[in-house]
């Protein structure tokens, strides 16, 4: 199988390596808590499964769909546009149904690509937001993943020093991994370094209704000229819990819109119509359920940074996403991230996901999702607290494992 090209442009997944450990662990009896992946644990709101149910098994929502989404959930999601950010959407030239974000966005890679073309991408980041270039044949620039002026500094030495030029840049806020937030401020600016470089910008906005403090996050198609150069993607996993359900879209620039639309004609048939209805219901149903959401993040936000804390390990508070991240204990550094991680699993029974699995810059941190319960996050506290205590005698038997005989 290495010998395939795109297989051998992909590293080893390192989330496999923890994600065998842990299911190791749990075969020999072990709780483990898993605060890995962000794979949300609340129930879809009832209007929308009913919404579901009731579409179901029908010939007309049997048959395929269509790939780019069904007329009422564009008209959907452009109108959460207008209600969310003010922004004006063309259903039909402007909106396309994806899905999930992740597919959004590998498939807008294959449209937009040619080999060796330069995308620049955060550093650390969310996998596909690289991956998915590399696998269409392009080649990757890595750039701060903090909204600072700093950034735009390091994008215009990546856009100075490469070769060719750069023809997108990705960014991801809320971000996933980080959990920072940009402002509008940082949006204005990056739309004017795109049209200074007559580059796109690729914006991932699938935390967009996962927030705890202060305004809103934005979307950076509420700046003027924007749609000049930006696709935008957002998702219904994480603001509606449907994970496993694939719906998310892209939305923005006319041209980047249709070579999406069009690879997506070649490669699939859409998602299940009626997962389309009701992802339609969702967005214009009632909000108490991205409310409660919210809320039930933010009291697990602050009890993990509580519990922590207590156990001996400082836990920056998220404003956004349903992640923290978290710097490596300084004491456990010189191991990185996923050694950490493993021992995490074996020693506290708890799991996390290895900062180095976002990108080398990410090698000093860990990611925890906040998708276990108020009492489990205590739990793992508890087990947390037990392994620091006993770190010191760990980290020499560790030590003395890694030394030749």
């Amino acid at each position: 199988m290495m010998d395939f090209h795109r297989v051998r442009r992909l590293p080893p997944y390192v989330f496999e390596q923890v994600n065998r450990l842990k299911a190791q662990a749990r075969a020999n009896g072990a709780d483990i808590i898993d605060l890995g992946m962000g794979n949300p644990d609340l129930a879809v709101a009832r209007h929308i499964t009913d919404k579901m149910i009731e579409t179901v098994g029908k010939p007309r929502t049997d048959r395929y769909s269509a790939s780019k989404g069904i007329a009422g959930l564009r008209r959907a999601q452009a109108a959460y546009y207008h209600r969310r950010f003010g922004v004006k959407l063309n259903p039909d030239t402007q909106v396309v149904a994806t899905l999930g974000s992740k597919e959004g966005f590998a498939n807008m890679a294959q449209a937009i690509t040619a080999p060796g073309d330069v995308v620049l991408v955060p550093n650390p980041s969310y996998p596909i937001h690289a991956f998915g270039f590399l696998m269409a044949g392009g080649v990757i620039r890595s750039v701060p993943a903090e909204p600072t002026p700093d950034y735009f500094v390091a994008l215009e030495r990546a856009v100075m020093h490469s070769i060719p030029k750069p023809i997108a840049v990705v960014v991801c806020y809320p971000s996933n991994p980080t959990a920072m937030v940009a402002e509008l401020d940082f949006y204005k600016d990056l739309v004017a370094f795109a049209k200074k470089h007559e580059i796109f910008i690729l914006s991932d906005l699938a935390y967009s209704e996962v927030y705890f403090d202060g305004e809103p996050p934005p979307s950076v198609l509420q700046v003027p000229g924007a749609f000049d150069v930006t696709a935008e993607f957002t998702s219904m996993s994480k603001t509606f819990s449907m994970a496993g359900w694939r719906m998310g879209f892209a939305v923005g620039n006319e041209r980047l819109i249709a070579a999406l639309a069009r690879v997506k004609s070649y490669l699939d048939y859409g998602a299940y119509t009626p997962i389309q209805v009701a992802a339609a219901a969702a967005i214009n149903g009632p909000e108490e359920c991205i409310e409660e959401m919210r809320a039930t993040y933010k009291k697990r936000r602050d009890v993990m940074v509580e519990s922590f804390a207590q156990a001996g390990w400082e836990i920056p508070a998220p404003r956004a996403s349903m992640f923290a991240w978290v710097p490596v204990p300084e004491k456990f550094k010189p191991l990185g991230s996923l050694e950490f991680s493993k021992l995490l699993i074996e020693k506290a029974d708890v799991a996390v996901a290895p900062g180095v699995g976002f990108g080398e810059h990410g090698d000093d941190y860990v990611r925890l999702a906040l998708v276990e319960n108020e009492q489990r996050i205590r739990q793992a506290a508890r087990g947390i607290r037990r392994f620091f205590d006993s770190a010191d005698q760990i980290l020499h038997n560790v030590v003395q494992l890694k030394q030749p005989a």
